[in-house]
């Protein structure tokens, strides 16, 4: 799909065991499939279905999307830091598209 962009922050380095905040928000329309065009025909649902978070290979969240979420689904969650590394983000949308965004986190 066009115009889909995925947007994460991170922070780019911490200390071992610090808490960090993660911010995900990807640009998507989220059709419900519930909606009718101006011809009275139901447009098709076409959304981000699930999103998932790894980081260094482990899954930190993983998330089942339902029709009823808004357009441009934003997520916000806490990880413990054990190492640097590499987190991975993951959004799958209905028509089988995937989007990713990586970020990687220094220790200092």
């Amino acid at each position: 799909m066009e115009g889909v962009k995925p947007r994460v922050k991170v922070p780019k380095k911490a200390a071992v065991g610090d808490v960090i905040t993660i911010k995900t928000l990807i640009s998507h329309p989220m059709e419900s499939g519930q909606r009718k065009d101006k011809e009275g025909n139901t447009i098709p649902r076409q959304i981000i279905n699930s999103f998932t978070a790894t980081f260094n290979g482990q899954e930190v969240i993983s998330v089942i999307i339902d029709p009823s979420v808004s357009s441009n689904p934003y997520f916000e969650f806490e990880a413990t830091i054990p190492e640097a590394g590499e987190f991975r983000f993951e959004w799958v949308d209905d028509d089988g598209s995937v989007y990713e965004e990586t970020k990687s986190i220094a220790i200092g």
